[in-house]
């Protein structure tokens, strides 16, 4: 005989009875058909399992279950709605809280299956979204996006609780972390500077769902400023600084290396062109240091000369390809940068900085972001370019000691995650 609550016994639920059956193991391929007025023990030390409530209910229907092994955390348990509403929503329910005790009775069709009684259980598997904030905030479809430009803190309230529940946003997310681009070395034949180092999950596996786990938590982000140009000189390229997102940090671009000394280019995510030097000029700096995989940038390339006339600066490394070397009298290119869809539309990050040449020309930066090498000489004289803002590209060399070196470009951190 089917039991039935009633108006005068659902406000004393604790004490309304059921027949419990016996232990149901789950064996992960086997669903368990629900009846009203019985109760059930679930195991799944070993599985998963889903439970079906009936196709047919009325008003004051009820079914109880409880997590016979304290393991619904590890192995959740599925309710199958099976044409009703749960809690009033068109969705399954999945019990992820180990020790879960629940009643569920039915009241109508609008809100079908109601929990009663619940021990233990915190959402009841309702399906959950990431939501956060900070930085500048955008979406793409049902993706969110938050820019950062500057320093900042990327704050999360809620994770997604997919594939617990099936109709949930993942817990993870993918990140965008470029550190800022190297400076241009200075003086006659100065070494362009390395892009700043370049790390990314995007495109990420499962339809772009997210490869990196992240909690309720607020995470400080560091976005890097790009190495300053030289107006005096002549001197080594400054640095990038380092752009930060929970553990991963990509480092800033090698500075481009100086006419005094041979000086090489710097060591960093890409490493910064060697300068020109009659007789002795400076080798490229090593990209991708310290080393993570997968790569965060490439080499710069040396610097060259033929006599005492000519002498030209490597480019600076770009996380697409290492910085050419200088060929007299022309400055290297810098490496190629990459292109990216993070945002939903296509940028190009991390171009090394052209290498200076001393005499007709000079090397361009890498795809467009890192700055032009300078000239000293004929047919005119120009200082080098500085890298683009907000995509980590390096400066572009100084091709004399009266004209400066570019500076490099400021660095960019951009998380992305589903939202809906």
């Amino acid at each position: 005989m089917t039991t039935k609550l009633t108006k005068d016994n659902i406000d004393n639920l604790k004490n309304f009875a059921v027949s419990w059956q016996s232990v149901i193991t789950a064996d992960g391929s086997t669903n368990t058909n629900v009846e009203s007025g019985k109760g059930y023990f679930i195991d799944t030390t070993s599985n998963t399992h889903t439970v079906v409530l009936p196709s047919s209910a009325s008003i004051g229907d009820i079914i109880r279950i409880k997590d016979y092994a304290g393991t619904f955390g590890s192995n959740a348990l599925t309710i199958n709605r099976n044409g009703h509403n749960i809690q009033g929503v068109a969705n399954d329910s999945l019990i992820n809280t180990n020790r879960a005790s629940i009643s569920l009775f039915y009241v109508d069709s609008t809100k079908g299956w109601l929990f009663a009684n619940e021990s233990n259980v915190a959402a009841l598997g309702s399906p959950a979204f990431t939501s956060a904030t900070g930085g500048t905030i955008t979406t793409s479809g049902d993706f969110k996006i938050h820019t950062f430009t500057g320093d900042g803190c990327f704050v999360v309230s809620t994770v997604g609780n997919s594939p617990v529940a099936p109709t949930g946003g993942p817990t993870n997310v993918d990140y965008l972390v470029v550190a800022g681009g190297g400076g241009g070395g200075k003086g006659e034949g100065g070494g362009g500077g390395g892009a700043g180092g370049y790390r990314t999950t995007f495109p990420s596996p499962g339809c772009n769902a997210g490869s990196f786990p992240v909690t309720a938590t607020t995470y400080p982000i560091t976005v890097g400023g790009g190495g300053a140009g030289s107006t005096t000189g002549p001197v080594k390229g400054s640095p990038g600084s380092n752009s930060v997102f929970s553990t991963i940090t990509s480092t800033g671009g090698g500075g481009g290396g100086s006419y005094a000394c041979s000086m090489p280019g710097a060591t960093g995510g890409s490493g910064g062109g060697g300068s020109g030097q009659t007789g002795n000029p400076g080798t490229g700096g090593s990209g991708n240091t310290p080393p993570v995989s997968p790569s965060q940038g490439n080499n710069g390339g040396a610097g060259t000369s033929d006599c005492a006339t000519y002498r030209a600066g490597g480019g600076g490394g770009g996380v697409g390809g290492v910085g050419t070397a200088g060929a007299s009298p022309s400055g290297g290119p810098g490496g190629t940068g990459t292109s990216n869809l993070i945002t939903g539309s296509p940028v190009t990050y991390a171009g090394g900085g052209g290498g200076a040449g001393q005499i007709t020309s000079s090397g361009t930066g890498g795809s467009g972001v890192g700055g032009a090498g300078g000239r000293a000489c004929s047919p005119a004289n120009t200082p080098g370019g500085s890298g683009t803002t907000n995509t980590g590209g390096g400066g572009g060399g100084g091709g004399s000691t009266t004209f400066f070196s570019g500076a490099g470009g400021k660095g960019i951190v951009i998380i992305r995650y589903k939202y809906q």
